[in-house]
């Protein structure tokens, strides 16, 4: 166990204990409730429950277990995963449903980076262990084009390019009903849900976060929308078409609506990382890549153009 000493900064006073601890440690508000209610949080020396509101220049003192070991990465082939180019620096990969990016606490299923090291793909060893040559991630759900760093340039450059939004990244994604207008942008910031840990929302004082879109094929209870991530949020689509009530069809974490998942065979979100576009880091050139789509999205497409 360790404990940790922190007085509370103006930007917090009146906050939840749950929720401004989770901002100064950048902890779950779960995990920060969790040890309001063994005792193992101090406000001003008497034991602080979760929904206690904190005070500038209060001083919290909380005891925190010691880490967890780390999350291995276990090889192990994956079913569907294709390597549509690979060279000394990159690794273009297109990724099915149900597979993680890299191994994290309480996921037991496939991942990326265990299904390259299954198949003796190198890759950067910059990163954390778990995570080594990762430099973008999609959802478990979510399938599609992605690029992982094999050399440590790569690594350093593709971060870079990421961080700095030079990446070109499109998605399609099925959206219930028909947004209006049919062409636009969502600038709202997103963070994590205020009630539901498991998810995120839109929120004042979020991260900035910015989607293009543009309706490329309307049906009569949905629309394929094109979309362009000037950010690249947790989520992000998910979310901001959420708040427009234009959830993405199968979505039931966000309120898509089960009755039409079910008729369309959907078990999760119809969204797909259909482009990749960056400069490669070995040379400069721009290179592009694309992913087609897979069965179930392409199946739900049929049913709804034969019924328009």
């Amino acid at each position: 166990m360790s404990a940790r000493m922190l007085p509370v900064p103006d930007g917090l006073d009146g906050m939840r204990v749950d929720a401004g601890l989770a901002k100064m440690l950048g902890l779950s508000r779960t995990a920060v409730a969790e040890l309001a209610a063994s005792g193992d949080v101090l406000l001003d020396g008497r034991p602080a429950g979760k929904s206690d509101r904190l005070a500038a220049g209060g001083l919290l003192e909380v005891t925190l277990p010691e880490p967890a070991q780390a999350v291995q990465v276990v090889a192990e082939p994956v079913e569907g995963m294709r390597v549509l180019h690979s060279d000394d620096d990159i690794a273009i990969i297109d990724k099915p449903v149900g597979v993680a990016v890299h191994p994290s606490p309480g996921w037991t299923g496939p991942t990326v980076v265990g299904g390259l090291a299954a198949a003796g793909l190198r890759i950067s060893t910059s990163g954390a262990a778990e995570r080594q040559g990762v430099v973008h991630r999609l959802d478990a759900g979510t399938t599609g084009v992605m690029v992982v760093a094999k050399s440590e340039h790569a690594y350093t450059v593709l971060k870079r390019a990421f961080k700095e939004r030079t990446v070109d990244k499109g998605y399609h994604a099925l959206v219930q009903g028909h947004p209006d207008p049919t062409r636009g942008t969502i600038d709202a910031p997103i963070d994590r849900h205020p009630r539901h840990d498991y998810k995120f929302a839109v929120v004042a004082g979020g991260r900035p976060s910015v989607t293009h879109y543009e309706v490329t094929e309307a049906f009569r209870a949905a629309s394929l929308t094109a979309i362009k991530l000037e950010t690249g949020r947790t989520h992000q689509i998910r979310v901001h078409f959420s708040a427009l009530k234009h959830p993405c069809v199968g979505d039931l974490t966000y309120g898509a609506d089960p009755v039409l998942a079910r008729r369309l065979a959907l078990s999760r979100q119809w969204l797909h990382a259909r482009s990749l576009g960056f400069a490669h880091p070995a040379d400069g050139r721009w290179v592009e890549f694309t992913s087609e789509y897979p069965d179930d999205l392409a199946s739900a497409l049929e049913i709804l153009r034969a019924e328009s």
